[in-house]
């Protein structure tokens, strides 16, 4: 071989293992001759694993499927386009659309190559989505007796005789999902799919596919799917935290709640839907809106029926019920026998900001019992390392507890936050010569969200 035939060679050689998509060739007794980098990562395989061995030594496929790549060695023909699931040496399910061909010369077949394009995940999103979602929730189940909860329960049941879209607002760990199941649970579409999506999981390359479906040819590898908005037709679509969507995709979907038709990615063809949009955003829509995570026109076409659940920190009256719960679960898991917190831990409880909410609370008691032998009582001690750290420098947790509520007076906690926040901003105001944008600044807010707390707080500009 001439330098330049070696070079062509190698260049030949790199070409095939930098290429973006999967090549895998075979001599004509079905041994791998070729197995690009590309084809390694989809299969989850080395090199050694896989060369010079026989491909049905291998990999295994599905009941009633065969390896495209040993079809077309066999009967000497192209095969294009060819959706296939299969498993590799230790059992990991792998999924491509191939294009496969033989290689010909002086009428024999010497081998064959396959060109793979990877559509694991895609198929695996696509079926995890056709699966209904398991209704686990309904009204009764949201747990709690404070005012400010059974106000929103009692919302939220009106919700259930009407298909309006419906907008739940809350931070994290609130609860927005048992709202949802339970509205579909007791509407008139209980027994249709109910269907939910976390808008803030995916990539945009993959969720517009996942939302609205793919067809055939429309992109490499695509092929023939409905959407979720298909698979929950007659049902409940749940968007959850949809300020995560992209805002090119919020215009689609703001479409499609207009005229009540998708349009499959790649496809000309319209589809009538009939499906009820229920979605959840973890802040306030007036930030979301001002900072462009949350078209004002899909805002306002969503928010027919709006719920603002209350954190946990707005209804500690609660806290007492839902540690019951939760203690009563864990010890059916755990097979405990706890009763309760003690004291000093219950005012603990009901001092914490909660940031993860009731998700939080509920996070703390299982752990707490993950170190429980055979105590029936939560202590201080019991609780996990970062709760105990924050109040390491207090001698005794209670005494700070105390110290805090001498300047409680009798109003609720919403209340006293709502009076602080009216304080808090007033004072900002007055700081800034009432100017909206330096007053905003430097809360940290945007306008929008400030003139919405003003006249939610009955603020004032003094005139002149």
């Amino acid at each position: 071989m001439n330098h330049n035939e070696s070079v062509l060679k190698k260049l030949y050689e790199e070409i095939i293992e930098r290429v973006g998509v999967g090549i895998h060739a075979v001599n004509r007794d079905g041994k791998t001759i070729i197995y690009n980098k590309k084809m390694r990562e989809m299969e989850v395989m080395d090199k050694e694993d896989v060369l010079h061995k026989d491909v049905r030594e291998i990999f295994q496929f599905q009941e009633n499927q065969s390896s495209t790549l040993l079809d077309s060695l066999k009967n000497g023909e192209e095969i294009v386009n060819v959706k296939q699931t299969y498993f590799n040496n230790r059992g990991v399910e792998i999924t491509s659309v191939n294009g496969t061909f033989p290689l010909i010369i002086d009428g024999s077949i010497c081998a064959a190559v396959e060109m793979a394009t990877d559509v694991t995940r895609i198929e695996r999103l696509m079926r995890q989505n056709r699966r209904q979602t398991k209704l686990d929730y309904r009204f009764e189940h949201i747990i709690g007796e404070s005012s400010e909860l059974k106000e929103v329960v009692a919302f939220a049941k009106r919700a259930t005789r009407t298909n309006s879209n419906v907008l739940i607002i809350g931070e994290t760990g609130t609860g927005k999902e048992l709202f949802a199941q339970s509205i579909h649970a007791e509407s008139e579409r209980s027994s249709a799919p109910f269907i939910t999506q976390n808008c803030a999981a995916l990539p945009d390359t993959l969720i517009e596919g996942i939302l609205f479906g793919t067809t055939k040819g429309a992109f490499t590898g695509a092929i023939d799917n409905p959407g979720l908005f298909e698979q929950a037709q007659g049902g409940t679509l749940l968007l959850d935290e949809l300020n995560s969507l992209n805002i090119a995709l919020q215009a689609k979907l703001l479409r499609v709640l207009q005229e009540k038709k998708i349009r499959r990615i790649g496809g000309s063809k319209e589809i009538s839907v009939d499906v009820r949009v229920i979605a959840t955003v973890n802040e306030d829509p007036i930030d979301a809106i001002a900072n462009n995570r949350l078209r004002k026109d899909l805002y306002y076409r969503l928010a027919v029926v709006t719920l603002f659940i209350p954190p946990l920190r707005e209804r500690n009256g609660d806290i007492p019920v839902l540690i019951e719960e939760f203690i009563r679960k864990y010890n059916q898991l755990f097979r405990l026998n706890v009763k309760c917190v003690s004291d000093e831990v219950l005012k603990f409880f009901e001092f914490q900001s909660w940031l993860g909410n009731v998700r939080e609370l509920e996070h703390v008691i299982e752990a707490s019992m993950n170190l429980i032998n055979h105590e029936q009582v939560i202590q201080f001690e019991h609780l996990p390392y970062q709760y105990r750290k924050s109040n390491m420098k207090k001698t005794n947790p209670s005494e700070a507890l105390i110290e805090s509520s001498r300047n409680i007076s009798g109003n609720s906690l919403a209340e006293q936050l709502a009076n602080f926040e009216k304080q808090t901003i007033e004072s900002y105001l007055n700081k800034h010569h009432y100017h909206i944008t330096n007053t905003a600044s430097a809360l940290g807010i945007s306008r929008q969200s400030l003139q919405y707390r003003m006249k939610r707080l009955d603020i004032k500009v003094p005139r002149n």
